[in-house]
């Protein structure tokens, strides 16, 4: 008979394979928690793609310039002897600034008066030789011959006699003259001259610049010039529509002038070595604040684009030459799209192509987000407040 081992029974897991066990599985509970909280969705702040008419708006380097600046000059020679105003005060037409000395026209003015009373008193003997004699020569008294001459004379004394006159009147003036007074009200600039210079009618004694309303000279591209004239192509049109473009001036400061401005003219050349045309703006200035050669910026709405869709600027990233946006789909989830921007309103773009009104883009977390990647939107207050 033959006996038989009985086979070895199988041993249990041993305390340490045990615990390995457990640690794995653990590891691997760990790890879908970490998985399932990476997919989580990520907070982001949206904003609505709106869609509305909108005003472009162009910026220029602007120079301020009187509206008009009179160069003071004198009508006649002479010496300086007063002057009547105070450097860079207001002065109003008419004001007499300067003072030439007047003796020697008043002598002129006497001379000339002295010569038109001889004259009158020739005429006045030519003219009573004529009545005397006109009767005696229609009675043959005397000879026809000497009425003639004596008519003839009486001509020329009222010739003589009438010279005479505008050599009075011309003294007259010269004397009126002597006081040179400002052309137009407006700031009175350095006088070029001082007492006692001698003067003389090239000679510029001063300016004065009339500055309210103030010019403000911009350029303008030949570009934005013939855009706009081919929008309003007759001059009448142009004046009408140039009374609706306000103009807001940006001061050197920084500030914004308190008043606006409009068009006054465009100059009658674009600049072949620029390229661009000289535009004129005023500007009320009644406090006389803006001064000729100030420096300043003129901004103004060129034109009106209809239905427009705005978005953020900062919903924009530029990528390799060109423009995408994160758009928020109706399940929250992310989509990459590229768009075409045109100009720029203030701190939004225009686009042109790729977005719609109602739509929603990512303007916070835009970084962070991935195409097909679900979002969470959260407000900016909320956001801020975490």
């Amino acid at each position: 008979m033959t006996s038989s081992t009985p086979a070895p029974a199988r041993s249990s897991p041993t305390p340490i394979v045990a615990v390995l066990a457990l640690a794995v599985t653990a590891l691997g509970c760990t790890s879908g928690k970490a998985a399932t909280a990476g997919s989580s969705p990520l907070a982001v702040e949206t904003a609505d793609i709106v869609q509305e008419d909108t005003p472009i708006f162009s910026e220029w380097v602007a120079i301020l310039d009187g509206n008009v600046n009179a160069q003071i000059a004198p009508h006649v020679s002479g010496y300086i002897i007063r002057q009547n105003y105070k450097e860079g005060s207001v002065v109003n037409k008419g004001d007499v600034l300067f003072e030439i000395d007047p003796r020697p026209f008043k002598a002129a003015l006497d001379q000339a008066q002295a010569q038109l009373a001889q004259a009158k008193a020739l005429l006045g003997k030519a003219t009573l030789d004529v009545e005397r004699d006109t009767p005696l020569a229609q009675e043959r008294a005397i000879a026809r011959s000497q009425l003639d001459t004596e008519v003839q004379a009486q001509l020329a004394a009222t010739a003589v006699v009438q010279a005479a006159q505008a050599n009075v009147e011309q003294a007259e003036l010269n004397i009126e003259w002597t006081k040179v007074t400002s052309l137009v009200r407006g700031i009175a600039g350095v006088a070029q001259v001082q007492i006692g210079n001698l003067v003389g009618p090239s000679s510029v004694l001063a300016s004065v610049s009339q500055v309210d309303p103030i010019k403000a000279y911009f350029t303008v591209s030949e570009q934005q010039f013939t855009e706009f004239h081919r929008r309003f192509p007759t001059p009448a049109s142009v004046e009408q529509q140039r009374k609706h473009i306000p103009l807001q001036l940006t001061l050197g400061d920084g500030s914004v002038y308190e008043r606006t401005g409009i068009i006054s003219f465009a100059d009658r050349e674009i600049n072949p070595a620029t390229g661009a045309i000289r535009i004129a703006g005023l500007f009320p200035n009644p406090h006389d604040l803006l001064r000729p050669g100030g420096y300043g910026r003129v901004r103004a709405s060129i034109r009106m684009e209809k239905d427009a869709v705005l978005v953020p600027q900062r919903a924009v990233i530029e990528l390799q030459g060109s423009q995408q946006v994160a758009v928020v789909t109706s399940d929250d989830k992310v989509s990459i799209r590229p768009v075409t921007v045109g100009d720029q309103v203030g701190n939004r773009w225009i686009v042109t192509a790729g977005l719609k009104a109602g739509e929603r883009v990512v303007v916070e977390g835009l970084q962070k987000v991935r195409d097909g990647s679900p979002v969470k939107v959260v407000s900016a207050s909320l956001k801020g407040g975490g």
